[in-house]
């Protein structure tokens, strides 16, 4: 059932920028003979810097598999993803660790939170397991982030103590504190209520706009793909439409195949 969100404030268009992620000819497949299937087909993608770009497509389509290849969590079977200017085909996997550790944000449905830790210490945690002992610069990072997110008064409170958006919304901290040059989002508004969501992808919104970060949101909800200042619609491993701040029903078109 899809959820109704109260919509974003309008924006300005931005302009755009350098590339903070490219595809050329990617391709994912598994399995072999009679059950070989094509997650992704030859796709092409350029994802400019400091966007908020939307993945949407039905079920099976490739849009979490397109995630996973380009954050560099799954090896394409064809093809060269490019992230900051690097190919990730190029690295090994302690080098590629380290370069997703640096450089790409994760946020996922399922908060990810140590139950242990503190909101501020989870937020801490990519430095900790960096080893990085944090700087002036870091924590002025940190309480910017925290202010666009509004979490200043609950960095003391264990998740268990905070509701389902605040949970989210220290996810989406920690992915931001160490200026990742790329945020992936995978569906996460989906463990949250209609409320909790519309705030967690306005502050998303905000991340972009006033922390100047890249984010690409993989969802199937037509309110959360209307946060987004581009949607990429994928079906059967190929994208179908590029769009620019499409209205719901030039969206639900090419969701059903209607843009090309």
């Amino acid at each position: 059932m899809t959820k109704t969100l109260p919509g974003p404030p309008p924006e300005t268009p931005v302009p755009d920028l350098a590339l903070a992620a490219r595809a050329r000819g990617l391709a994912r497949s598994y399995g072999r003979g009679d059950a070989l299937v094509h997650a992704l087909r030859g796709v092409d993608l350029d994802l400019p810097a400091g966007r908020f770009t939307a993945i949407m497509g039905p079920s099976g389509s490739g849009k979490s598999t397109l995630m996973h290849c380009l954050a560099g969590l799954d090896q394409p079977t064809a093809g060269s993803v490019t992230v900051a200017g690097r190919d990730l085909a190029r690295m090994n996997d302690d080098t590629l660790t380290r370069f997703r550790r640096d450089h790409i944000g994760f946020v996922f449905q399922a908060f990810n939170l140590l139950p242990m830790l503190t909101a501020g210490q989870n937020i801490w945690l990519p430095f900790e397991l960096a080893g990085h002992r944090p700087d002036r610069a870091d924590r002025d990072r940190l309480d910017l982030v925290t202010r666009v997110l509004g979490l200043e008064d609950r960095l003391g409170h264990l998740p268990s103590e905070l509701s389902g958006g605040q949970q989210q919304r220290v996810a989406i901290a920690r992915a931001l504190v160490r200026q990742p040059e790329i945020v992936f989002a995978d569906e996460p508004t989906g463990n949250l209520d209609s409320e909790a969501s519309a705030e967690v992808l306005g502050f998303l919104r905000r991340s972009v706009r006033e922390l100047g970060q890249t984010v690409v949101m993989v969802t199937h909800e037509l309110d959360a793909a209307a946060y987004a200042d581009d949607v990429l619609v994928i079906h059967d491993g190929q994208i179908s439409a590029r769009l620019t701040s499409p209205d719901q029903d030039t969206l639900v078109a090419a969701l059903r195949g209607g843009t090309r």
